[in-house]
């Protein structure tokens, strides 16, 4: 992986897609990996309940041994291919620590440490602080609990800034409400639409996008999780298309994966 631009200050803030809803996040001194989904062949992988089939169709810019060491794990939940592989889950325990729903960590123990939401903890080193507070998510329709399991997104606080991860959700009011609590600068949203037949959308499209830009104010947003699988039902060009539509589109930040991308700088 190739470095990070040379930051001015502390608190910049660096993204590096590897694919899917997997980033390399530099903060300050810290190396931050969302959702690692990490094999580098396609395989096949099957949702929990109902035989509900999704594939791989692309490989990860990275293989893992090209992230280096690893502060922190955000996990939005353990239960799916595409935020957790074989190669993610050898990652696991290299991590300083894995910061999940706390079903995922019973099942994963070790460095997992489960947040219910609006739970949170500090990461601290060489005397920088990064505030981590786990979020409501729901991955899928009301109901939607039994089949695809318990999921959670992520605040970051840190020196004045605050951006929210929101790993594997639908737009809901809880999500909204996230905005009364944060005043936050900037969103990293998992989109895509991905879609079963018996589920329907069980992650957030373009339009579900606006609505949670709106609400949480987000003075940027930065879509992931929209390309390199079989059960995304809404490509990159229509999500840009729904929030360029809404008047959004100046606020996109669209990433290329494994280019450095500057979120949050000084």
């Amino acid at each position: 992986m190739p470095p990070p631009p040379a930051g001015r200050y502390l608190a910049d803030m660096y993204a590096f897609w590897v694919g899917t809803a997997t980033l390399v996040l530099k903060v300050g001194p810290l190396t931050i990996v969302t959702d690692p989904a990490l094999n580098t062949t396609p395989t096949s992988r099957y949702a929990a309940g109902f035989g509900l089939h999704y594939r791989r169709t692309a490989v990860p810019t990275l293989p893992p041994e090209g992230l280096g060491p690893v502060d922190v794990v955000l996990l939005s939940h353990d239960e799916h291919g595409d935020n957790l592989d074989e190669a993610g889950r050898a990652l696991l325990p290299s991590a300083g620590e894995v910061l999940t729903t706390e079903a995922g960590a019973g099942r994963l123990g070790g460095n997992a440490v489960g947040l219910a939401p609006y739970a949170s903890t500090t990461i601290e080193r060489d005397g920088f602080s990064l505030k981590v507070t786990a979020v409501p998510a729901r991955h899928g329709p009301p109901g939607s609990l039994p089949v695809v399991g318990h999921v959670v997104g992520f605040v970051l606080e840190w020196e004045g800034h605050s951006v929210y991860v929101s790993g594997d959700t639908v737009h809901t009011r809880a999500v909204d409400r996230i905005g009364d609590r944060f005043d936050v600068d900037g969103a990293i949203l998992n989109v895509g639409a991905a879609s079963f037949p018996i589920l329907g959308h069980v992650t957030m499209g373009g339009r579900g996008a606006a609505r949670i830009i709106d609400a949480l104010d987000a003075e940027w947003v930065v879509p992931v999780h929209d390309q390199g699988w079989t059960h995304f039902s809404e490509p990159p060009d229509r999500t840009r298309e729904i929030l360029d539509a809404k008047g959004l589109g100046d606020r996109v930040r669209w990433l290329v994966p494994g280019v450095w991308t500057t979120l949050v700088a000084r």
